[in-house]
């Protein structure tokens, strides 16, 4: 997809870490943030801290995926019409390439499908440094919500 606005619902970063990344919550309690929203993307951090490594101290692959779950779903939330639709996700596989002892990572996700009734969406994963850290694929079911 291009760069194009892929967003039909006009959000801010603040209104999205207010709103979609609450108390209790798995991103909240993993420091999730989303970090930038552009035209044909949306980006989250997450630290590498005591809550998201493993036994080894690197990155947990669980993490990343749990950070790649939570940008996907935000980002498909965006582009469907909230007062009809709503999003499920479907499938989620990663690709680790890299360890992680520190710092933040950041998950870039761009859709490669948004359809009626299903979005995919492309996600990776880098290091402070830019360096691939993992990849992940994203699939998500776009349902009707019932009459009120």
């Amino acid at each position: 997809m291009n760069e194009a606005s892929v967003f039909t619902v006009p959000v801010t970063v603040e209104e999205l870490n207010t709103t979609q990344i609450v108390d209790g919550q798995m991103a909240r309690h993993l420091g999730i943030e989303i970090s930038e929203i552009g035209p044909g993307h949306m980006t989250a951090k997450m630290p590498v801290d005591h809550r998201t490594i493993q036994r080894m101290g690197i990155l947990h692959g669980g993490a990343s995926l749990a950070l790649a779950e939570t940008v996907g779903s935000i980002a498909a939330s965006c582009c469907i019409d909230p007062e009809t639709r709503f999003i499920v996700g479907q499938e989620i596989n990663a690709n680790h390439i890299r360890p992680v002892r520190d710092g933040f990572v950041h998950a870039k996700a761009t859709p490669l499908h948004l359809g009626g009734s299903s979005q995919v969406w492309d996600i990776k994963i880098t290091n402070d440094d830019g360096k691939l850290v993992c990849v992940s694929r994203f699939t998500v079911a776009v349902l009707k919500k019932k009459p009120k």
